[in-house]
């Protein structure tokens, strides 16, 4: 996929700031320490394998979740969510077209007479029939399903989008539609998007900016072309297909203290087991290794 031309940069508020905002499930730390600021009308990604928080911080984004401690601040109006699981974000007791209906209902976005007209345009946009309107969930394979939720959140007229895997179970073809969907609504309003994705050609496709996710902190920030083109982090190398030597058999386990790469890595030192490298700039990035701040890399 080409990735379109840019977003024109908003002089506005950032629509979403999170400061140091950390989350524990029990005596474990889901999210720790993480800062990032999405600026309005763009879009940030956040990237990592399975277990490194890029769900929970999208909950946390989106009011779903409130952090142990830190600050997560809203600029945006309206917020709505793509979930990871379509089939749970939807009531399998309701029609598609009720809860497409819904949001338009409680935010007074149309007359009532009409959400009939409104509800088979979203439904049309994400490729579906009007009929299906009268169906239920259940009725659907997963990636119809998906396409409805993502027509559910588009009808809230969001001002924020937090997506999270949000065409994960399409294919090839319907996923470009959606993507290309999003990117047209998000020029239309002004939206901002906080997207979460595995897929990379997604990511490069729809980000302005990335973040680099490991251990529920964030061990690479930049432009999304920047961190595609010079990869800084040995992990965000490995995310890329980048081999780093001894990554393969390395340990998969994480150290007590430390950057949680370090098992991994083969440019680990004595410090790196022992102290949790700082997010520093690093040409053009923010990353958090000892190695780069020591120009090892």
């Amino acid at each position: 996929m080409d990735r379109p031309a840019e977003l024109v940069p908003s002089s506005a508020p950032p629509a979403l700031v999170l400061e140091s905002v950390s989350l524990c499930f029990g005596p474990t730390f889901a999210v720790k320490g993480v800062s990032l600021s999405l600026p309005a009308g763009a879009t940030l990604a956040l990237v990592g394998e399975s277990g490194s928080g890029k769900s929970t911080l999208a909950r946390l984004a989106a009011g779903l979740l409130v952090p142990d401690s830190g600050r997560v601040a809203r600029a945006a109006g309206r917020v709505g969510m793509v979930f990871q699981d379509p089939v749970g974000a939807l009531d399998p007791r309701w029609t598609v077209a009720a809860s497409l209906a819904e949001p338009l209902h409680a935010l007074s976005l149309c007359e009532r007479a009409a959400v009939p007209a409104r509800v088979a345009a979203l439904l049309r946009a994400v490729g579906l029939p009007e009929t299906a309107g009268n169906r239920r969930p259940g009725s659907f394979s997963i990636g119809q399903v998906q396409r409805i939720t993502i027509a559910r959140a588009l009808a809230g007229e969001p001002d924020l989008l937090v997506c999270d895997e949000p065409t994960s179970a399409l294919d090839v073809s319907v996923q470009a539609h959606m993507l290309n969907l999003l990117r047209a609504e998000q020029a239309r309003r002004g939206m901002s998007l906080l997207l979460v994705s595995h897929d990379l050609g997604v990511v490069r496709f729809m980000a302005d900016q990335v973040a680099v996710l490991l251990g529920g902190r964030v061990v690479e920030s930049a432009a999304a072309d920047t961190l595609f083109a010079t990869p800084r982090h040995p992990y965000t190398r490995l995310l890329r297909g980048v081999s780093t030597e001894g990554d393969d058999s390395a340990d998969d386990r994480p150290p007590p203290d430390g950057c949680p790469f370090q098992p991994r890595c083969s440019f680990a030192t004595d410090i790196c087991a022992r102290v949790v490298p700082p997010l520093l700039a690093a040409g053009g990035s923010l990353v958090a290794c000892h190695a780069v701040a020591a120009g090892r890399i």
